[in-house]
């Protein structure tokens, strides 16, 4: 089936412009996120491009040939920089600028500018540049995404490649052939007008798709994370430690729970005002942090209280953690030697099982005895039941 030239370039013009529009209202209204602000322009700007390349024949040629041309390689270096921002990084202009400078100075050479052939590869060779460095951008990233890039990648190597195909095989179509459905070169100006708009249309759905998905990343990391120390908050300790827990008991291995309270903290924030007790509780969570493996759960569950689960851990191997937390933290500097000090509540699974409500239960309990027993110290249910300090 034969594509109307004619027909296609209005419809490509109203896409990019309309994908465009649509797409900064969603950077606008919603997101406000650079990658969408970027892509939006790259396509405002590919039809603009388009509008201007088929200004042929009407005695302004230079408007095509040069204006028209940079408009759809700074497009390209939009699209690049969508991708980038997207990445973490920040817009690199003399990037975004180096193809429309090139394309210029070129077209200031006679031999370039009367070459229709000349112009057509260089201009597949920038665009292929870009969509290079756009897979660049996807690739060298790939460990660290936490979402699903693989669409886009895909995508865009499929786009990276047309250009390099039609650096090696176009010698170029004049515009008003194009128009008129005369020449050799007629299909493949056609394929070029429709592979554009399936890869702005696409390009603009993956990239939505991804800065959603990140969007809500951030939202539920926020939902499980202490706002003040960073940590995880109760409800991260009690979804990521009943999964531990659950590993615990199939593997048959011990666990440990240890509950943390800091000593004295109303009189600490009385004393001392809020900031010192915000800055106390920020160096706790640090204590923890280095006490303890990065395969072992913590997380602040209240205001000054704290509770650390350690798998494949036993009570001795238990008892010498808390230990290490609570003279970590007396000996921070923050205030005077002596006025830090923590109480600490430690149960293991031994005894107590792979309930995490009963072990958080038992561990209160646990931790009420180091409190009666003079703060500043571990305790473990066992030994308060024994009677021993």
């Amino acid at each position: 089936m034969a594509l109307h030239i004619p027909t296609l370039l209005v419809v490509s013009v109203f896409v990019f412009f309309l994908m465009g529009l649509l797409t900064l209202h969603a950077w606008y209204r919603e997101t406000r996120e650079p990658p969408l602000a970027y892509l939006g322009s790259m396509m405002l700007l590919g039809a603009l491009g388009v509008v201007l390349v088929s200004w042929r024949d009407r005695g302004v040629d230079f408007v095509p040939i040069i204006f028209g041309n940079i408009v759809l390689l700074l497009s390209a270096a939009m699209n690049w920089t969508a991708m980038r921002t997207l990445m973490g990084r920040k817009p690199y202009l003399p990037g975004i600028l180096a193809g429309s400078v090139v394309w210029l100075l070129l077209c200031l050479m006679p031999a370039f500018y009367d070459s229709m052939a000349n112009r057509v590869l260089i201009y597949s060779l920038l665009a292929f540049g870009y969509g290079v460095l756009t897979t660049l951008e996807l690739w060298r990233n790939r460990h660290s995404l936490d979402i699903a890039f693989m669409p886009a990648l895909v995508l865009t190597v499929l786009h990276t490649i047309f250009y390099a195909v039609r650096s090696a095989t176009d010698d170029g179509l004049p515009v008003t052939k194009a128009l008129l459905g005369s020449g050799e070169g007629v299909p493949f100006f056609s394929f070029m007008l429709f592979e554009s708009m399936l890869y702005v249309i696409g390009i603009a759905y993956i990239t939505l798709a991804m800065v959603k998905e990140r969007a809500e990343l951030k939202l539920k990391a926020a939902a499980f994370s202490d706002p003040l120390t960073g940590i995880g908050n109760r409800r991260a300790f009690m979804q990521h430690a009943s999964h531990l827990l659950d590993g615990c008991q199939q593997r048959a291995e011990p666990a440990a729970l240890l509950l943390c309270d800091l000593d004295h903290f109303k009189r600490l924030n009385d004393t001392y005002g809020h900031p010192v007790g915000d800055q106390a509780l920020i160096a706790f969570s640090e204590v923890l942090m280095k006490s303890v493996r990065k395969e072992d759960v913590f997380g602040r569950i209240g205001g000054e209280e704290f509770a650390c689960l350690l798998c494949a851990c036993d009570e001795q191997t238990a008892l010498e953690i808390a230990e290490r937390i609570r003279l970590s933290f007396a000996r921070l500097s923050i205030l005077e030697p002596g006025l830090l000090s923590v109480s600490i509540g430690v149960v293991t699974t031994r005894e107590s099982g792979y309930d995490l409500s009963r072990l958080l239960s038992e561990a209160d309990q646990a931790l009420y005895g180091a409190k009666h027993q003079g703060r500043n110290r571990v305790q473990t249910l066992r030994s308060l039941y024994l009677g021993l300090a």
